[in-house]
């Protein structure tokens, strides 16, 4: 059938499971507008900054595990998904980013509204195109979407520009994709699989260091079958929250600079380290040399160009999380139940656990630990926007589903929690979804409160308002001698008015014996979001804090 190149790009879409896209219009994305217009098959959610779109779109991704699309038009509409971009790229995380480009017959000629997309998302994307001709769309849109989400996931750009949107194609979707030059692995060598077999067997204080490619691969359930039939401890990274049920005796919750201290006492004490879909990124690592020292480690890693790259690795295992871990558990046989590491765990538990001071102070910690109380029960999604709050978050609400927790980790992206909240709805309407906030980070990208209260998108914004720029601030505290330069939010707006002005529901706690009765009025509204301004204690800090360049196992603890 003949079709117009944005007819052409639909259909192809549809082919590919999309059912949303987030985007902005403008004017040479305009015919595939106008296409929309006239078949709806597709939701187009109209954000108000293309940064939401490609965050909405990230968070649609990591919490249904489909790819998310989102949609820009030339020059400064590209340009500002890039920081999503980026955001998706260093998470991995599949999605597939579209944007208009100026005519081909303008291309290179520094037209209005022309901007290099292809160079500036190179090194930030997984792979990207450039279309010239329209009878290309279809197989490109089949090679990108097979990219994006094989392999280890990763964004696709797409770049289009707007004759090939109008030009005529006769249309057929390609039933295959074959790509020679990428063919990523997904199963494992069985020869390094013994090899890791016996190293579990032998191993008298074993850990289990998990990341967001388990996430990613859908092996929650294999991580757990593994943890369980050996009686290892798990510790997850910050993109691994929800791998492994918190509840679990064996877990140790997170690792790394914000990490638990029994996890990081562990870590630097174990004799074997087995890391699945983890990068050994220097948040976990801290000192590298002192790293788990003592320690054997088997790396599972779809990606080969992860193994080894930071860290000395003795077992290297490449291949798909679930498949991998599938062959390890057909091998290998219960193991004694390690008595005297598990108690030297538990030791630690007891002597270090998580904890805050409790005074007459609104205290984040408390938000949180209520938040849980009262959500635990339900389908819950907890988003975040990047500082203390993201650790908080991370630290004090227990995980136990895998797609339950959505931050920005690689990248570290203020303003990414709301629109990534909204792509999260999006994707699960059923699920109570959370935006844990700072007072700073909420304002990077506030306009996207008219995204949700224009789809009655029933998310909770919890804002953490401690007038400063929280992380920076406590670095200052602690590495400069109190010299807060710059980070005091002086003369920051009313939350409240400004969530009432969008149309979304507002209030305020400054008490401790308000949190609950704020919560379940929150949780009460279904009809559009709540923002809450919880008034916390200015000065609160986020421990355990491992300062930069130390190892892991020597830590502030409070």
């Amino acid at each position: 059938m003949e079709l117009t190149g944005a007819q052409a790009l639909l259909e192809s879409l549809k082919h590919e499971g999309v059912d949303i896209i987030f985007g902005y219009p403008g004017g040479v994305v305009l015919p595939l507008y106008d296409a929309m217009f006239s078949d709806k098959r597709i939701k187009h959610v109209l954000v108000r900054h293309e940064q939401g779109a490609a965050h909405a779109a990230d968070g649609y991704a990591r919490a249904t595990g489909k790819v998310g699309v989102c949609l820009a038009t030339s020059g400064p509409g590209a340009t500002n998904l890039t920081t999503g971009i980026a955001n998706a790229h260093m998470d991995s995380i599949p999605m597939i980013a579209i944007t208009g480009q100026v005519a081909t017959s303008l291309l290179g000629r520094d037209s209005f509204q022309e901007a290099d997309v292809t160079g500036l998302t190179m090194p930030i994307s997984k792979h990207n195109y450039l279309i010239k001709k329209a009878a290309d769309l279809p197989q490109t849109i089949k090679e990108a979407f097979y990219v994006a989400r094989s392999g280890r996931p990763g964004p696709v750009v797409i770049d289009i520009p707007k004759d090939v949107f109008t030009s005529k194609i006769d249309y057929k979707y390609p039933d295959k994709v074959d790509i020679p030059s990428y063919k990523p692995r997904t199963e494992g060598h069985p020869k390094q699989i013994a090899l890791a077999v016996k190293a579990i067997q032998a191993a008298k204080k074993p850990v289990i260091y998990a990341g967001g490619g388990v996430i990613a691969a859908n092996a929650a359930g294999e991580l757990k079958e593994l943890a369980e039939k050996c009686n290892i401890p798990v510790t997850t990274t910050l993109m691994g929250i929800g791998a492994f049920p918190e509840t679990s005796e064996l877990s140790l919750g997170m690792l790394g600079m914000h990490g638990t201290a029994y996890a990081n006492y562990a870590v630097t004490d174990s004799d074997l380290l087995i890391a699945i879909g983890a990068r050994f990124d220097d948040r976990v690592t801290g000192h590298i040399a002192k790293f788990a020292p003592n320690a054997k480690i088997i790396h599972l890693d779809i990606d080969p160009a992860e193994i080894g790259k930071n860290v000395r690795v003795d077992i290297p295992i490449v291949g798909d999380v679930k498949k991998v871990l599938r062959a390890l558990l057909d091998k290998i046989g219960p193991k004694e139940k390690h008595v005297q590491w598990v108690e030297q765990i538990d030791d630690w538990k007891k002597k270090y656990p998580l904890s805050y001071k409790k005074d007459s102070q609104l205290k984040p910690q408390y938000i949180i630990e209520q938040t849980y109380e009262m959500t635990k029960d339900r389908d819950t999604i907890i988003a975040t926007e990047v500082g203390q709050n993201q650790m908080w978050a991370a630290m004090f609400y227990k995980y136990t589903k895998a797609r339950s927790f959505i931050s920005s980790g690689g990248l570290g992206t203020m303003g990414f929690g709301l629109p990534a909240a909204n792509g999260a709805q999006f994707g699960r309407p059923d699920a109570l979804v959370i935006d844990f906030a700072g007072d700073g980070s909420i304002q990077m990208n506030i306009q996207e409160l008219t995204t949700a209260v224009n789809h009655k998108l029933p998310i909770k914004i919890f804002v953490l308002n401690n007038s400063f720029l929280g992380m920076v601030r406590q670095w200052q505290e602690l590495i400069y001698d109190k010299h807060y330069s710059h980070t005091q939010l002086c003369n920051n707006p009313d939350l409240v008015k400004i969530a009432e002005a969008y149309g979304a529901a507002g209030f305020r706690v400054t008490k401790p014996e308000e949190v609950r009765g704020a919560l379940e009025q929150a949780f009460a509204i279904n009809d559009r979001p709540v923002l809450i301004d919880f008034v916390i204690a200015k000065e609160e800090n986020v421990f355990p804090f491992v300062p930069p360049g130390q190892p892991i196992n020597e830590m502030i603890i409070d």
